[in-house]
């Protein structure tokens, strides 16, 4: 026979502090939280939950022998605001006859006391963001019901956590109910829910905390699957959703934003990178007054962008052209350290926290002045690296970008985004990618205003292939990857700012 159990969230504490009767502070991902006024019931009971838990009646029977029956209502009362607060784990549990502890560590209260559980936990339903522990509709036994197709598992802490991508709860299970997995990916219903190892009712239990974590899809009224055919979820795939909720629901997460996951665990990355090993070539800095004097105005330049597929092949971008691009959409401005001790840089373009993760590539084809090749842009100072010759990764890079762009004829130029990761995850928590992908943004926007002042052509891709990045490279993909490309060019008989066919009438 299974029980269930309430307990303090493992990444919360309680200590009472003294000569205060009657108060304790809960220290929780949250901030501390202190409670003033209580009775003793109910901090013995509050205790429990610290150093283990219990079900709910051995609660009330705790807080009776201290309180009497009138202090259940206000421990009851209590108890659901802790819920509210996702400060509560429920986990269900069979006889074991030895000790376990959840999650494959022990349970040490602020006392430092290891404390029993009383039985082997095969589910324990745990709040990782804000939202509440508060239980889902009760499943009925001839209810049809499924696993998620948004649902993910993944081992954390030596057991199998499954989670939804919009609920703040997910489930910790032991092996004895893994199974349960297979059995509801498909639909079915409770009643004939046989999982081997576990009896039914206990089984039952278990889907309980399934419900309650999001993780079951059950049909519309109109019997029809929510997840799929003309539901707004249709048009999700399970990693776009998540990534759209991790970053934009803060309830779905403890941590979130600059909490600076790695700080003690290693130094932040430099704001420039360690230089390549071939030749280097300086280039020669643009006079901005000059061009500012002649050039068209950004609302021309707004009005006259858009993407170009096709460069003039006789007469190729050149080597000054490229360098001036660069210079005034990459180069680094300044760098300072931050509060924090990060440092940090400026450039012409906002990145934030001023971390400015992002590198350039240019995979070259035909550029006058500049052999054909992988080359690195050193926005510090203003200088090209030679990073590979033409291979046949650089060739598969090309081919990539040839057909996403349905060009007859290589580009002249591939800029390659890469991204150092560490610059922002550093920093960062949950948001981390997202503010990359922010960052290669408005990088494609200044890119595109600035080639559309200089007249040259310029097409942002969708997508690339950053494994063969890696291989052209020689760098580790999840150091440094790749996250953007865009093609680059000389633009046959037009003038910068004026588009060759272009008018307000034709989109871009």
């Amino acid at each position: 026979m299974h029980t269930v159990q309430v307990r303090l969230r493992r990444d919360a504490g309680l200590s009472e502090p003294e000569k205060t009767p009657g108060a304790v502070t809960l220290a929780t991902p949250f901030g501390p939280a202190t409670l003033r006024g209580l009775p003793p019931g109910a901090v013995a009971a509050l205790r429990v939950l610290a150093r283990g838990g219990a079900t709910e009646d051995e609660l009330a029977e705790t807080v009776t022998e201290h309180d009497g029956e009138g202090g259940l209502l206000r421990w009851h009362l209590l108890l659901r605001k802790l819920s509210a607060g996702a400060l509560l784990e429920r986990a269900v549990l069979v006889p074991s006859g030895r000790e376990v502890v959840p999650s494959g560590g022990e349970v040490v209260p602020s006392g430092g006391e290891v404390v029993s559980s009383g039985g082997e936990p095969v589910a324990v339903l745990r709040p990782y963001g804000g939202g509440p522990l508060r239980p889902a509709a009760p499943l009925a036994a001839d209810a049809r019901v499924r696993l998620s197709r948004f649902a993910v598992a993944a081992p954390e802490d030596g057991r199998l956590v499954v989670r939804a991508p919009r609920s703040p709860l997910g489930v910790e299970l032991a092996p004895a109910a893994a199974p349960l997995l297979g059995l509801l990916a498909d639909w079915t219903v409770p009643a004939g829910l046989a999982c081997p190892g576990l009896p039914d009712e206990t089984t039952a239990a278990v889907l309980g905390l399934f419900a309650d974590a999001g993780l079951l899809v059950r049909p519309t009224p109109e019997g029809e699957d929510p997840e799929r055919g003309a539901a707004p979820l249709a048009q999700w795939s399970p990693a776009d959703l998540w990534l759209h909720t991790r970053t934009r629901e803060p309830r779905t997460t403890g941590r979130y934003g600059g909490t600076y996951p790695l700080r003690g665990v290693q130094d932040p990355l430099p704001v420039a990178p360690p230089a390549f090993a071939g030749d280097r070539i300086a280039l020669e800095p643009p006079d901005l007054d000059a061009i500012a004097k002649t050039e068209a105005s950004l609302t021309e330049v707004l009005e006259a962008r858009r993407s170009i597929r096709e460069h003039d092949a006789a007469d190729p971008i050149t080597l000054d052209r490229l360098g001036e691009l660069l210079y005034r959409t990459m180069r680094q401005r300044r760098t300072f350290t931050g509060e924090d001790g990060q440092e940090l840089a400026d450039r012409p373009y906002p990145s934030g926290g001023a971390v400015h993760e992002l590198e350039v590539y240019p995979l070259v084809v035909s550029c006058e002045g500049l052999e054909p090749g992988l080359w690195h842009y050193a926005a510090h100072g203003h200088v090209l690296e030679r990073v590979a010759d033409p291979g046949p990764a650089t060739r598969t890079l090309l081919d990539r970008a040839k057909a996403a762009a349905m060009m007859t004829e290589d580009p002249q130029v591939l800029l390659i985004v890469t991204a150092r990761f560490g610059r922002v995850m550093w920093k960062y928590e949950t948001i981390a990618y997202s503010l990359i992908l922010k960052h290669v943004g408005v990088l494609y926007q200044t890119f595109y205003l600035v080639a559309t002042a200089m007249g040259l052509a310029v097409c942002g891709l969708g997508g690339g292939d950053a494994a063969e990045f890696a291989a052209a490279s020689g760098l580790d993909p999840h150091a440094e990857g790749s996250v953007g490309e865009l093609l680059l060019g000389s633009r046959r008989g037009g003038a910068a700012g004026t588009p060759p066919g272009w008018s307000p009438e034709v989109p871009a």
